[in-house]
């Protein structure tokens, strides 16, 4: 049991941010011999009330140091926390040590045993319980109570007679050896030494008026005074004035250490001396001592599991304690309710996205390559024999494969929107980087189901055979679809040709734009191509080569000069804006071509082929739409929902991921809060089984 116990306590990392009150490092040293400014320079602030030579230490000052990303400090029964950074509350919080202090003096006493408790949380601060006691004097003078000599010895003893206690014996370097008095206490209460730390303070103050400085060598090497220590320091905790602040201090102690001749002449050693290697020192002492001491350390996981309950209660008042695993179970059965909610989309929406996107990603093609180059042929039946081979082929190599990847990609974005969309203030967002984890995992492992493009190649193919537009309503829908289209393009390829000529006069004048040298040839060789389609309005789509070397010859004998290959691109924006709106007058006048059509009359201005086509595609799109719709609610979102529990499944067998995935100072706490019972439990076991055995 024990070696689990040990187990259990290597395992436990510093970063859970536990205070261990047990055991204690206490401070002692004579009046004024520097204790509380030592104590200031270890807790990094300037936190005890202070005074020239009267005793401000009336009450013992316990403070429980502990790593923390804010330096605050708070006492133990109240939950104002005083910013450690700001020189308002370090005003306030030695103001009300000093109040605490008084009164806890009772009537007719000078001081009190009664603890006032501190807790200071900072980055860096070494974890450790310090108590500040009041200083050992020699003399009661007017205005003590009678019994003040007693009393502070009392309370002295009282915490240094502890087993547990690590002693931090302050003594003043600037005075005589000779007149220390905590000295003998100390080796009366640790003869051997084993848990002291002798600490020297004011040892600038004591190189300048010490005439030899070999006492201060023999000081520091334990040769001076009559007590032993495990270890001893020279620190210099300030010049005497009160409101320096801590860095200024550390600053001018390194400073002082650097020059110093104790230094330089070896009489003092390097890791003997600054505070800072007093605190880590008197850490290392204090943890072996918590390692050695099994039962304190029960106690102090007590204290922990007090105060991380204390914050959990404070910060998260309506939440259940939920640890990773916990959470991460939540989130499950959230993320799954979500999935469910995709098979609530409604047929309607589900189709006219579907219809919408497919659209969006197959219209360049249907314009481009089978509308624009059979539009170019001059009768019905060339036109139709064209669209039809280009339709059989498109629909036999690409259109399922492209309606698939359009249904997959709409489904992606249903289940993100379900997944992301804010649920209102009962959201948590807490769960956030699991829920995205978990969808981008999901839809990497879906594969859409490989039979569905071939049974949609056959619903699309004879969605495109059928010719037979049998309503008014159709036919005007099919106009409409077509109108829609054919703008789109026209007003691409005005842009295009603005930005191959440059602005017109209009935006010239109005906001003092040029056309470059290249834009003014662009425009030259677009006017020349204009007139040409002028004159003869049904011109076929390219170019002949010497219509080019016309066109060249007239910009030549104007001083342009310009090259075959701008001709050609300049006439291609020229003729398919010319195209484009020819194309789009015949589909105004087809508006009244339904009648013909569904007669089978013969009108060579009235026949309305292409609104047969673009109602075969209108057709084909709203079919497959119908198709995917149906794929999607009868086996996509339930073999995405599979993926999910799947994902969600090794997800939990994964803690690295759920650490990742699930963080916050809310997690934190409760893997703190968790873990501290955890340790509790099997501390107070053992301690139990000693019991016992005793």
């Amino acid at each position: 049991m024990y070696s689990e116990v040990l187990d259990v306590l290597s395992d436990y990392d510093a970063s859970y941010n536990t205070q261990d009150h047990l055991p204690r490092v206490v401070v002692v040293g004579d009046q004024s011999a520097g204790k509380t400014s030592v104590l200031e320079m270890i807790a990094q602030a300037r936190i005890f009330p202070r005074g020239s030579g009267e005793m401000m230490t009336r009450s013992p000052v316990k403070v429980t140091l502990s790593e923390g990303p804010h330096h605050v400090a708070l006492f133990k029964d109240s939950s104002r926390e005083f910013d450690l950074t700001k020189e308002e509350d370090l005003a306030a919080l030695r103001h009300e040590i000093e109040l605490r202090m008084r009164k806890n003096v009772k009537e007719g006493c000078t001081v009190s045993p009664e603890t006032i408790s501190l807790n200071v949380k900072g980055p860096g601060l070494q974890r450790m319980v310090l108590v500040d006691l009041p200083g050992v004097i020699n003399t009661v003078t007017a205005g003590m109570a009678p019994d003040t000599k007693e009393t502070i010895f009392s309370i002295s003893k009282a915490y240094m007679q502890n087993p547990n206690a690590i002693i931090l014996c302050i003594q003043d370097g600037s005075v005589d050896a000779e007149r220390s008095i905590v000295t003998d206490l100390v080796s009366q209460m640790d003869p051997h030494g084993r848990r002291t730390i002798f600490v020297l303070t004011k040892v600038d103050l004591a190189e300048k008026n010490v005439a030899s400085p070999s006492r201060i060598q023999q000081i520091i090497e334990g040769k001076l005074f009559p007590m032993k220590a495990l270890g001893y320091f020279a620190v210099v905790t300030g010049k005497g004035n009160s409101s320096e602040s801590i860095e200024a201090i550390r600053e001018y102690e390194e400073e002082f250490f650097q020059n110093s001749k104790l230094l330089k002449t070896s009489m003092l050693k390097a890791h003997q001396v600054t505070t800072r290697n007093l605190s880590l020192a008197v850490s290392d002492c204090f943890w072996k001592m918590v390692r050695e001491s099994v039962e304190q350390q029960a106690d102090s996981f007590k204290a922990t599991r007090f105060n991380l309950e204390t914050e959990w209660k404070n910060n998260y008042p309506r939440l259940r304690e939920l640890d990773r695993n916990e959470l991460f179970e939540k989130a499950k059965n959230e993320i799954l309710d979500e999935v469910i909610s995709l098979s609530q989309v409604t047929p309607k929406h589900w189709e006219e996205i579907l219809q919408q996107s497919l659209w969006e990603r197959v219209s360049t093609h249907v314009i481009e390559n089978i509308y624009l180059p059979a539009a170019q042929t001059m009768n019905s039946g060339t036109f139709n024999t064209t669209v039809d081979i280009k339709l059989k082929q498109w629909t036999d190599k690409q259109l399922p494969n492209k309606a698939v990847e359009v249904a997959w990609e709409t489904l992606q974005e249903e289940f993100s929107r379900f997944m992301t969309e804010p649920k209102g203030k009962e959201h948590d967002d807490i769960f956030d980087k699991l829920k995205e984890a978990v969808k981008e995992e999901s839809i990497k492992r879906h594969k859409w189901n490989d039979f569905a493009e071939d049974s949609l190649r056959v619903i699309q193919h004879n969605a495109l055979e059928d010719r037979s537009i049998s309503d008014k309503q159709q036919w005007d829908a099919a106009i409409y679809f077509m109108e829609e289209a054919l703008q789109a393009r026209l007003k691409d390829t005005e842009d295009a040709i603005e930005n191959m000529i440059g602005p017109d006069w209009k935006k010239r004048w109005l906001y003092w734009k040029n056309r470059t040298q290249e834009q003014g040839i662009h425009n030259e060789t677009k006017n020349e191509l204009e007139k040409m389609l002028k004159c003869n309005e049904e011109h076929p789509a390219y170019l002949a080569s010497d219509e080019i070397t016309t066109v060249r010859k007239n910009l030549e004998s104007r001083g342009v000069e310009v090259d075959p290959s701008l001709i050609k691109d300049t006439w291609h924006q020229v003729y398919r804006r010319h195209f484009l709106k020819t194309a789009l007058n015949h589909c105004n006048l087809c508006r009244r071509g339904f009648y013909y059509y569904q007669r089978h009359f013969v009108d060579s201005e009235l026949e309305c082929n292409d609104v047969v086509l673009f109602w075969r595609i209108q057709r084909m799109l709203a079919i497959t739409a119908n198709t995917l719709r149906q794929q999607l609610t009868n086996t996509e979102v339930r073999r995405l929902e599979k993926n999910v529990k799947e994902v969600l499944e090794d997800f939990a067998e994964d803690s690295e991921k759920k650490v990742k995935l699930l963080t916050g100072k809310r997690v934190q706490l409760a893997e703190d809060l968790k873990k501290v019972r955890e340790i509790q439990e099997k501390l107070d076991a053992f301690i139990e089984a000693l019991h016992q055995e005793k």
